[in-house]
């Protein structure tokens, strides 16, 4: 196959698939009232591969397309993996069972939402991921929340708010660092343009938290006798102390030693295998259990039994086989040209600096929705858009801030991308089980819409939306003239490579 013979897709044709395979999602989704979005994400794939063989691609082409992206997303399947045996490992050695004692000891119903957001931003800001600080101190809090009464999905947007704050603005977040990466921006300097949105949203988030927690909660309605039960059943089944506290402890110390995300929470998972063995009592081969099918017990609490009946990998497969799939309708996308082409429509119709923005912080929600994976949605449009932004003399930094914004805060709000199938999964929101109530997580997680918001706000009023500077210019050219200059070697290696098989 040969570039000539490829017909570029028309617009029309670009977004054909997404239409017919967001059809076949919505008829799955509301109209059989099933939350299982795999098939229909799969059935995208043969229609996207179907299109493309009749415009020129053949299926070895393409399927490099799918394996390519469902490589890149490798290691947030890694990290799925390991959140899974962490959360069997630390409810085994009694680390969630005494986060939720002491919880319900220490805080109180007015304030627990706004202290969830804050304690998960803390901790996503040390470790630098908003999936390992979900399914580990989110998990955590969802208890203390059930303690307290205060409804599931409340809870849930109180800690996807935290949580996935920290991991935008973490030098170790991986998107963090990508974002930057596919812009061609500094990291620091990515960090530094993201606080005027960020902040901003977060206050908003917390004040709403604390209205909230004294107005629609409130300590008068809370049931104590309910809040003293899971207390004394963590008591009678757990050996609980601050020792057991030592795997998170430990975790957030080797992330701020800037260790790897992998291997440091792999180190958690060792380390509540070793509390579970000596000061919980469990054996080897259960602890080999817990890592691979999840922790279970029976206090007679139907509070402690629904939360902490979980963990495992098994428990992970569900959000693993979607990120998969969604991966591949992504990478088929983007071989075909689908993507490109309607983000160079997009571009071919934006004349101000706004609209800019708003296409690129709109790209990467779409992408979100469509292909279902957060680095897709930052890698394309980051790709995609610089050459508009250096045209019109803005700074880079506004992509990257766009990108992250459209990319990772929006992932956790779409119930079938990899973010949001891991949220519902982690906190045990039941969605698939019928309990659809649950996904008003979504609206009330509100430090991850408003950021977006007000970061589209600047750039209609022209605040905190940095020009290019000069030795951002030179710097941009430099690359571009590299970029070149490789291409036209690999030209020539082409055209001797022909001239010796001619």
């Amino acid at each position: 196959m040969t570039e000539k013979n490829i017909i570029k897709p028309s617009l029309f044709m670009a977004i054909l698939p997404i239409i017919l395979t967001l059809t076949i999602l919505g008829i799955q989704l509301f109209y059989y009232g099933d939350f299982t979005p795999h098939i229909p994400l799969a059935i995208g794939i043969a229609i996207t591969a179907t299109l493309g063989w009749f415009r020129g691609y053949r299926w070895d082409d393409m399927e490099k397309g799918v394996m390519h992206v469902i490589r890149v997303g490798l290691p947030s399947i890694a990290i799925l993996m390991t959140v899974g045996m962490i959360v069997g490992v630390w409810i085994a050695s009694g680390t969630v069972p005494a986060l939720i004692y002491y919880g319900l000891k220490v805080l109180n119903p007015e304030i627990f939402l706004a202290a969830a957001m804050v304690l998960c931003a803390v901790v996503s800001v040390s470790l630098g991921t908003s999936w390992g600080t979900t399914g580990t101190v989110g998990l955590a809090l969802m208890g203390i929340g059930s303690g307290f009464d205060v409804p599931m999905y409340w809870t849930a947007g109180a800690v996807v708010s935290g949580a996935f704050f920290g991991d935008k603005i973490s030098p170790l977040s991986d998107t963090t660092n990508l974002a930057p990466a596919v812009t061609g921006v500094n990291l620091f300097d990515h960090i530094r343009n993201m606080l005027p949105t960020t902040v901003p949203a977060m206050l908003i988030a917390l004040v709403i938290y604390i209205f909230v927690g004294f107005n629609l909660i409130g300590s008068n309605e809370v049931d104590f006798s309910k809040i003293e039960a899971i207390t004394n059943g963590l008591e009678s089944n757990f050996n609980i102390s601050l020792l057991v506290l030592l795997p998170p402890l430990l975790v957030i110390v080797l992330a701020l030693k800037k260790m790897p995300a992998l291997p440091s929470l792999f180190a958690g998972v060792l380390a509540g295998a070793l509390l579970a063995i000596f000061v919980q009592g469990a054996s080897l081969h259960e602890i080999f259990n817990f890592m691979q099918s999840g922790y279970k017990i029976e206090t007679g609490v139907s509070e402690i039994d629904g939360l902490l009946n979980r963990g495992g990998v098994q428990s992970m497969t569900w959000v693993i086989t979607l990120v998969v799939i969604a991966l591949g309708f992504g990478g088929v996308l983007e071989r075909t040209k689908c993507l490109e082409t309607i983000i160079t429509a997009i571009l071919g119709r934006v004349k101000s600096f706004f609209g800019l923005q708003a296409s690129a912080t709109g790209a990467a929600i779409a992408t979100n929705l469509v292909a279902g994976d957060p680095y897709l949605s930052i890698a394309l449009p980051g790709r995609m858009f610089a050459p508009a932004y250096v045209d019109k003399g803005y700074s880079k930094l506004n992509l990257s801030r766009a990108v992250e914004e459209g990319g990772t805060l929006i992932s956790p709000l779409i119930p079938w991308n990899a973010g949001g199938a891991f949220v519902i999964t982690a906190l045990g929101l039941g969605i698939a089980e019928g309990n659809i109530e649950n996904l008003l997580y979504i609206p009330l997680a509100f430090a991850c819409w408003l950021s977006p918001l007000i970061g589209l706000t600047y750039a209609a009023l022209g605040r905190f939306s940095p020009k290019m500077s000069a030795e951002e210019l030179d710097r941009y050219q430099r690359e571009e003239e590299e970029m070149s200059e490789d291409k036209t070697v690999e030209v020539r290696k082409g055209a001797n490579m022909s001239a010796k098989h001619a």
